[in-house]
């Protein structure tokens, strides 16, 4: 995945999600909801999430999903 996050903050656990009853994907960042994920969408996230091989990897597919990431050069 190439070294975009050169703070290693993904290494944390930043996002997570969760799975409602009718198949909408919630993602939160921080415990805040920032991104509703519904259908094909949300069903192109699980199967991300996963192929993703660590937990570092779908802290990153969250981060690319919901558009959160900073790329450590924003002051």
């Amino acid at each position: 995945m190439g070294n975009i996050d050169k703070r290693n903050r993904l290494d944390e656990t930043v996002f997570s999600y969760q799975l409602t009853k009718n198949n909408t994907v919630l993602i939160d960042w921080f415990g805040k909801q920032v991104k509703m994920l519904k259908g094909k969408e949300a069903q192109k996230f699980l199967e991300k999430m996963a192929q993703a091989e660590s937990h570092k990897d779908q802290q990153l597919v969250m981060a690319k999903i919901t558009g959160n990431f900073k790329r450590g050069n924003e002051r």
